[in-house]
């Protein structure tokens, strides 16, 4: 801003923000509100098959019932089976399994892949829980309302960090986009709710930790990232 005396400009006020702060700020608040879409899905799904089981009862359908439950636990049962033998960070655990149940409210299949491995807890998992929620919730908005919709997550940890990769059976990037998608601001979707910054955030995480985040086309998208180890 110029600052003038009796019309003549004399010099210029730079104001400068630390947007650290700022930033881990609005991480956090990512990862609450996603985890807290994540939970309210899980209710309502459950409510929803209470629902099945309760009219069925009503019906006096009671093997149909029994059947019903017996087939909602196996399927929940083998994803949560998978989850704990393969991924041994609890809060990226309780992730996987908060977004499948939000996957399967908007008809998609939320898959792990058959190379996830992540052998130890995470020192610090805040980073690697918004990477990991908002590449999965970009593929379920991708994919939602497809035939066949599908999401596969990989986690890989090794010593020099963790790389994340979550493929979709979506159409993919237009090509167009690509060099804007992790734009802050940037969205292909429309409705007020969508406002283009969980790619931007992701790749902010990924910079700051010495790493980087990539798409490319695979059939549908392919997000990559890599999560450098915490100093």
């Amino acid at each position: 801003m110029p600052v003038a005396i009796r019309g003549n400009e004399v010099g210029a006020v730079v104001t400068l923000r630390d947007r650290t702060e700022l930033e881990s700020v609005l991480k956090e608040l990512d990862t609450v509100r996603g985890l807290a879409q994540a939970l309210r899905a899980q209710a309502h799904e459950f409510s929803n098959k209470l629902h099945v089981v309760g009219g069925l009862i009503e019906l006096g359908r009671l093997d149909e019932a029994i059947r019903f439950i017996t087939e909602t636990s196996l399927v929940h049962q083998e994803l949560v089976d998978l989850v704990q033998q393969r991924i041994a960070d609890p809060a990226l655990a309780a992730l996987l399994l908060a977004k499948a149940a939000l996957a399967n409210e908007r008809g998609v299949e939320l898959r792990l892949a058959s190379d996830a491995r992540l052998p130890s807890q995470v020192s610090d998992a805040r980073d690697l829980i918004t990477v990991v929620g908002n590449l999965v919730d970009n593929a379920i908005d991708a994919v939602s309302g497809r035939t066949d919709a599908w999401v596969e997550v990989s986690v890989h940890g090794e010593a020099e960090g963790v790389t994340v990769r979550v493929r979709d059976s979506g159409p993919g990037v237009d090509e167009r986009a690509v060099d804007e998608i992790f734009r802050e601001g940037f969205t292909t979707k429309s409705g007020g709710t969508h406002f283009g910054l969980g790619l931007a955030l992701v790749r902010q995480i990924a910079q700051r930790r010495g790493g980087w985040v990539r798409v490319a086309n695979e059939g549908g998208a392919v997000f990559t990232a890599l999560i450098p180890s915490a100093a």
